[in-house]
């Protein structure tokens, strides 16, 4: 089975995780395992393209860090959203919302080109 495209994905990473931080704070191995189950395997976010985005978030003041011992001893970095990552989290929703009509405009099903009445 083929993975999705990073290119094609990558400007909605930052909203995938903050919707995986919306009910509680997590860390970066957690979220990057639940991407990988949530798409079926279909998507796997890199280290470098989730680090990166925590770093970036977090200087948009969209998510904060803390560390917290976890389980077994060991420390570890956990992300939470804040009030300014909820409100870009519905924003790029949004987006999404209109960029999936847009785009389905031009993929027709099955593979059928539907021409409008306009262009005819």
């Amino acid at each position: 089975m083929a993975g999705i495209s990073s290119d094609i994905i990558r400007g909605y990473n930052d909203t995938m995780i903050l919707y995986l931080l919306l009910d509680r704070p997590s860390y970066g191995y957690e979220i990057s395992r639940t991407i990988r189950m949530m798409t079926d395997g279909k998507y796997a976010m890199k280290e470098t393209t989730l680090y990166s985005a925590f770093t970036r978030m977090e200087k948009n003041g969209y998510i904060n860090s803390f560390s917290m011992n976890a389980e077994n001893g060991k420390r570890r970095t956990y992300y939470r959203i804040t009030e300014n990552g909820k409100a870009y989290y519905e924003e790029k929703r949004t987006e999404w919302e209109l960029t999936k009509d847009v785009v389905e405009r031009f993929i027709a099903p099955g593979g059928v080109r539907k021409i409008t009445e306009d262009r005819k």
